[in-house]
């Protein structure tokens, strides 16, 4: 499986998964720390405004065959631009380095794509935001903001 990494978990091999007819109601169940929640929409958000925007690309991250999380991304190939959109990781889920394996695996697909020279993203200033985490990927603050939030980026070249 070529979105899939195997993990010391005792889940398994964590992947990307498509969401189906058949796995939607358990993405949906997911759910970031109540404190969270101000850093991220809902995956329910998220899925219907990726039915309406043609430049989404979303998977259910998977830890074995338990969903553990959601991911999205806006991507515009002809320009090269791909935007992580959103990330979560389920509070029960989090810490066992699912989060990690999702988006380095995340960043393989994006170097695979037409004209990928850089990985974006924009994150809620604050105490509790995933700004340290993004930098452990190597993503650094790029100086601009976009609807209050702060912009982010990857080589990946």
């Amino acid at each position: 499986m070529p979105n899939s990494r195997t993990t010391s978990d005792p889940q398994g091999t964590v992947s990307l998964r498509e969401v189906t007819q058949q796995t939607v109601d358990a993405v949906l169940e997911l759910r970031v720390t109540q404190e969270q929640e101000r850093f991220v929409a809902s995956n329910a958000v998220s899925i219907a405004q990726a039915h309406f925007s043609p430049q989404a690309w979303f998977r259910a991250i998977y830890a074995g065959e338990s969903p553990v999380g959601f991911l999205m991304l806006s991507i515009q190939p002809e320009q090269g631009e791909y935007f992580l959109w959103r990330f979560m990781i389920d509070a029960q889920h989090q810490g066992r380095g699912h989060g990690r394996q999702a988006l380095e695996l995340l960043i393989e697909h994006v170097k695979r794509q037409p004209h990928a020279k850089e990985l974006t993203l924009s994150h809620v200033p604050g105490a509790g935001s995933p700004e340290g985490f993004y930098r452990k990927l190597g993503f650094a603050h790029t100086g601009a903001q976009k609807g209050g939030e702060l912009m982010m980026r990857l080589a990946l070249q």
